[in-house]
């Protein structure tokens, strides 16, 4: 006689084969089921033209970087000149602390980004990792279109940094994951272009946003760039069905060869951050020593955080030109080839004279001169110059030097080194709140300091880059 017996609490463990078996699966694993069973591609197609979900990422950029660089744009000012308390008074920052709280500021929104790199490459994927953190970005912007007092400032500015931290390292990964061996001559090509995309937007907020701010005020200044937020991420979404999508690696994305890459790259990183602790004073500094000088331009008087978007719209004109002009020509020089390293050694030393202008001009202020900002305008020209060679260079470089299972954690040590840049230039601000190092480093020496340090940086660059050897990596295709 058959005896029926209840099953017991383990049974469903007894039958690996049962439709419950991937409960047992990892969340990476289950994640890349869902991405067959929706029908992404996982792997990029074999083609010599451009991949279909670029338009998209490059879309994205373009709003989210106009709503970045429109609040880092306004963030000194509103610091300096409209910031308040819960009662509705003044509770103004001196400019020694607004420079410290923005650069803290800058530090982790390039920091973070190892985490969210993290995240992308061992559970949730790029695409996921950007989309969700792009929710908690846009958060961070409707603190600060609500709340004008420093707790409304600090939620707001940590709600972007997470967020940042999980856009940043996985989009400009996530450019590259659409090109395999049969494209992957157009990688330089989509890098500056996607470089473009970012200057785009941060060339149109950098004008508006000063504008609004001291127009319309706070409130709408800072809810602008939250909205363009918005239609950042719904403008990815619907790539989604375009994009190449590549699995999560799970633990085993940190590969031997991922370490050694990692290694083989962070001297470079560290002179890369010298150039950024110079590069994004450009918000800072040059803004606050804005005020000083004659603005007037054309009958109208232009505001000091607006000075911000000559770097952009220089941008849009000196990357076809260094593309199609410049390179083609060293290549013709005792340069060629004109390799990634070479460009940033040369953009390195550029840099040394951008910041020697400045401090030029910072010299007539001391002596109670009110110089044109004909000055800056010079500087930036310069400034910009370098930041093609070694920013957008640097970009695509890092991208190519990471094991294809740790793209985005490795573009996440590039933006490391972002940080910690910043985080020099914040120290060195906070340094300065002490009387004896505040008075060494007053007016013109401020900025002389960073020239010579600059200047350091580029000549030990030198002959790092003669040590080092590269070793690409591209997404493999996916057979037709």
């Amino acid at each position: 006689m058959l005896i029926a017996t209840r099953p017991g609490p383990n049974a469903r463990n007894a039958a690996p084969n049962t439709p419950l078996e991937p409960m047992s699966l990892s969340l990476a694993e289950r994640l890349r089921r869902a991405d067959e069973r929706a029908g992404y591609r996982t792997a990029p197609e074999p083609r010599t033209t451009m991949p279909p979900g670029i338009p998209y990422i490059v879309g994205n950029e373009a709003a989210e970087r106009f709503s970045y660089y429109g609040m880092t744009a306004i963030l000194v000012m509103f610091m300096t000149t409209q910031l308040r308390d819960s009662a509705g008074n003044p509770d103004l920052m001196t400019e020694i602390e607004a420079r410290r709280v923005f650069h803290h500021f800058v530090t982790a929104v390039y920091l973070i980004p190892l985490f969210g790199a993290l995240l992308a490459d061992t559970l949730l994927g790029k695409y996921r990792t950007i989309v969700s953190l792009s929710l908690v970005y846009c958060l961070g912007h409707l603190a600060l279109a609500l709340d004008q007092t420093r707790l409304g400032l600090y939620v707001g500015l940590g709600l972007i940094a997470v967020g940042a931290g999980g856009v940043k390292p996985c989009v400009s990964a996530h450019v590259g994951d659409q090109f395999g061996e049969s494209n992957r001559h157009l990688l330089e090509r989509v890098f500056g272009w996607f470089y473009f995309s970012i200057n785009l937007g941060a060339a149109a907020s950098q004008v508006l946003i000063p504008y609004l701010r001291k127009e319309a005020g706070p409130h709408v200044a800072f809810g602008l760039p939250g909205i363009l937020m918005f239609l950042a991420t719904l403008v990815f979404w619907l790539g989604r069905h375009k994009f190449v999508h590549i699995p999560p690696g799970g633990t085993r994305a940190f590969s031997a060869d991922g370490w050694r890459a990692l290694a083989r790259l962070v001297p470079i990183y560290l002179c890369v951050a010298v150039f950024f602790s110079l590069f994004d004073q450009t918000h800072s500094a040059w803004v606050l020593q804005a005020r000083s000088m004659d603005r007037h331009f054309l009958g109208l008087e232009i505001e000091p955080d607006q000075l911000q978007a000559i770097n952009p719209v220089l941008i849009m004109i000196l990357v076809p030109l260094f593309s199609y002009v410049v390179y083609p020509a060293l290549g013709r020089t005792r340069f060629a080839p004109v390799t990634p390293l070479k460009k940033i050694a040369i953009g390195m030393f550029i840099t040394v004279p951008s910041f020697a202008i400045v401090a030029g001009a910072q010299q007539l202020i001391d002596a109670g001169q009110t110089p044109h900002f004909g000055w800056q305008a010079i500087a930036y020209l310069v400034l910009t110059a370098a930041e093609v060679m070694v920013s957008i260079t640097t970009l695509e470089f890092s991208y190519t030097q990471a094991p294809n299972r740790m793209k985005s954690l490795v573009m996440a040590m590039y933006l490391a080194a972002v940080a910690l840049g910043n985080q020099f230039a914040a120290q060195v601000n906070h340094a300065m709140e002490h009387e004896d190092i505040g008075r060494a480093l007053a007016g013109a020496n401020y900025y002389w300091f960073f020239t010579a340090l600059m200047l350091v940086a580029a000549v030990a660059f030198v002959f790092i880059a003669m040590r080092y050897r590269p070793h690409t990596f591209v997404q493999h295709e996916q057979p037709n």
